[in-house]
This record gives structure tokens, sequence and C-alpha cells, in this order.
């Protein structure tokens, strides 16, 4: 469930910032496919490539876990 929160949140961020899939693959270095299954909550970033999320995104990490709404 974190999993697919993260990449609702990170899709619901880049597209608010008017950037497209490829170019946060290009700002994080990963793949546009590797975004995609992000954002589907398939695949989660590891930690350690948080920060380059966040950096592309002009936000601190700890926006990205903002997820707003119920708890749980």
């Amino acid at each position: 469930m974190l999993q697919k929160k993260l990449g609702r949140r990170i899709s619901e961020l880049r597209r608010s910032r008017k950037l497209t899939q490829e170019d946060l693959a290009e700002a994080v270095g990963r793949s546009v496919e590797f975004i995609s299954l992000v954002e589907r909550g398939v695949n989660s970033p590891s930690v350690a490539s948080l920060a380059d999320y966040a950096r592309a995104l002009k936000v601190e990490v700890k926006e990205l876990f903002s997820f707003g709404g119920k708890r749980g």
C-alpha cells in the first residue's frame, strides 16, 4: 500500500510541475519504463535514490510521503 501511495504522489508531483515521465527519468537516471512502474506502484525507488526524486521534483524528501487524507 505504501508503494502505491508513493507512486501516486510522485506522479502527482511530476504532473504538477509539468514534467513528462521522460523528463523525470532523465533527472533521476532511470528509464521511462522504471518511472512508469514506480508511478503505478509496481516498483519503488530505492531509499538511496529518494533524494534524486525529491531534487528533480523540487521538494524535500519528506514531501514525497505527504499523502494527505486518511492514515493507514
